[in-house]
């Protein structure tokens, strides 16, 4: 079939007229219930984590483990499963995550130790590797239109940062009425329902050519991450200096020394190297990464601060956190609604400035700080997170053709796991090997690190921000766009 037009027909799916609106809006409904616990899994262990510690007996990095875990997983997993939902059925594929991610939540709660608990994490991330990249496959070729497109996205990003906003409060809620397994029994009824809707009114699709599998690519990302992940987690108490430390970092630094040349030579790979041609993609990724790993290291230190340090119970300190969910609750619709009228700057500009500020009111954080000094920083930060998540996609797939935008999407997903691992790891890990003397005393002198790196991610999502919506980025994205299409056309 020829191409007109700047599109490829041919890879295009063919399909029966798409779904009337108010069935595009269930199935978007529906994607969005099942991307709502899984992101809410992302936060609402944070606030549990000082209950954990006590019946667990576990370590600082023990505690980093239970967070860092599920987000390693799923960002390892997440290309992959994108290709299975393109190869073997999206609807499929999406029962089948929900069904390990509730299995997993049942196993999570039912953990006698450490050990088994990060086990069951592990089990649940793979479950929800399957739920994030397919969710977005089915909405956006669910809606076609390109505006429609855009806000559907908008409402997706926003999902995503309500969720995870809004994991402290629930987190807090639960384990104050009751016990920390608690925060993982929420999964399951809800998990049940999503599954019993998606095959009642997600109809089922496919790619018309599914990608190859990529199992090389596949394990030198594993490497990499893992590698990377426990290197950082171990330092502390292995030493930054020490054989294990070297040998981690080392064996991840090699996985992307040959990652990306392998990349280049295959004809589809798993990640495709090209598309960080495009400055709205790469700088969509980094701030990402930015972003999430400021959210992370967020509430990891503001949790063990408010409850190690102020003495608060889970359900008091997730009662705190309530300024920071409810800003976010505010500004991701409203950020969608921007991205799909005016495009994605305003709100970057606006999350870089926020939760830069954020941070930076914390650089000076002490066992005396004020409360309306805390409540200032929660607000800031959570109207930045609120604001950054639907740009961040639609930075990234704008200008992808329709047949690439869902592994971009997955990209900039991957992306938002890693930086919340590598906030949790970097900054948690740092922070430990600074504290001096008693922890309760030494936290807030040993956690400015923390908070000041924080500062440091917030300037580059402003910057990048900017950078990403200026007509040269525009320009690249259009020149990637052409490239990417004659190289799939050559090669079909």
């Amino acid at each position: 079939m020829p191409i007109t037009n700047g599109s490829v027909s041919a890879l295009e799916e063919t399909s029966p007229p798409g779904p009337n609106r108010r069935r595009r809006m269930l199935i978007l409904a529906i994607c969005c219930l099942s991307l709502f616990i899984v992101g809410l899994d992302n936060t609402i262990v944070n606030v549990a984590l000082p209950a954990m510690q006590r019946d667990l007996h576990a370590s600082v990095s023990g505690l980093q483990w239970i967070i860092v875990v599920y987000t390693v997983v799923v960002a390892s997993l997440l290309m992959l499963s994108g290709s299975t939902g393109d190869r073997f059925g999206r609807r499929r594929t999406f029962q089948t995550g929900l069904v390990l991610f509730t299995l997993g939540s049942l196993m999570c709660s039912l953990s006698p130790s450490l050990g088994w608990l990060v086990a069951a994490r592990a089990l649940q991330a793979v479950g929800g590797s399957m739920l994030n990249p397919v969710a977005m496959s089915i909405i956006t070729n669910t809606f076609t239109e390109p505006r429609e497109r855009a806000r559907a996205i908008g409402v997706w990003g926003g999902v995503v940062g309500i969720s995870m906003a809004l994991g402290p409060v629930i987190g807090g809620a639960l384990v104050g009425l009751g016990t920390w397994q608690t925060i993982f029994w929420i999964n399951i009824p809800v998990g049940l329902a999503a599954l019993v809707l998606c095959a009642l009114f997600v109809p089922e699709s496919r790619a018309p050519r599914a990608r190859p599998m990529d199992p090389v690519g596949q394990l030198l990302v594993i490497v990499l991450l893992a590698g990377l992940t426990y290197g950082v987690i171990e330092a502390p108490s292995a030493g930054w200096g020490s054989v294990q430390t070297i040998a981690c970092c080392g064996a991840a630094a090699l996985a992307l020394a040959l990652l990306i040349p392998y990349e280049l030579r295959r004809a589809e790979p798993l990640i495709n190297p090209r598309f960080f041609r495009s400055i709205p993609f790469a700088g969509a990724t980094v701030i990402a990464i930015c972003a999430f790993a400021s959210l992370g290291g967020f509430l990891f230190l503001n949790t063990l601060y408010l409850q190690d340090v102020l003495g608060f119970s889970a359900l008091h300190a997730g009662l705190l956190t309530l300024p920071m969910a409810g800003l976010t609750v505010v500004a991701a619709p409203l950020s969608g609604r921007i991205v799909g009228g005016a495009g994605p700057r305003v709100p970057l500009i606006i999350a870089g400035t926020t939760m830069s500020a954020s941070a930076l009111i914390l650089t000076g954080l002490t066992a005396d700080t004020p409360m309306w000094q805390l409540m200032v920083s929660y607000v800031l930060f959570g109207l930045g997170f609120g604001m950054v998540n639907a740009p961040i996609t639609n930075t990234a797939v704008s200008g992808m053709p329709l047949a690439q935008a869902g592994v971009a999407a997955a990209v900039t997903s991957t992306s938002r796991q890693i930086g919340q691992a590598l906030g949790v790891a970097v900054l948690g890990s740092l922070v430990a090997a600074a504290v001096q003397g008693p922890w309760r005393t030494g936290f807030p002198q040993a956690s400015h690190i923390g908070w000041w790196i924080g500062t440091a991610s917030g300037a580059v999502v402003l910057v990048l921000g900017i950078l990403t919506t200026s007509r040269w980025a525009r320009r690249t994205a259009e020149h990637t766009t052409e490239r990417l299409i004659h190289r799939t056309a050559d090669t079909a």
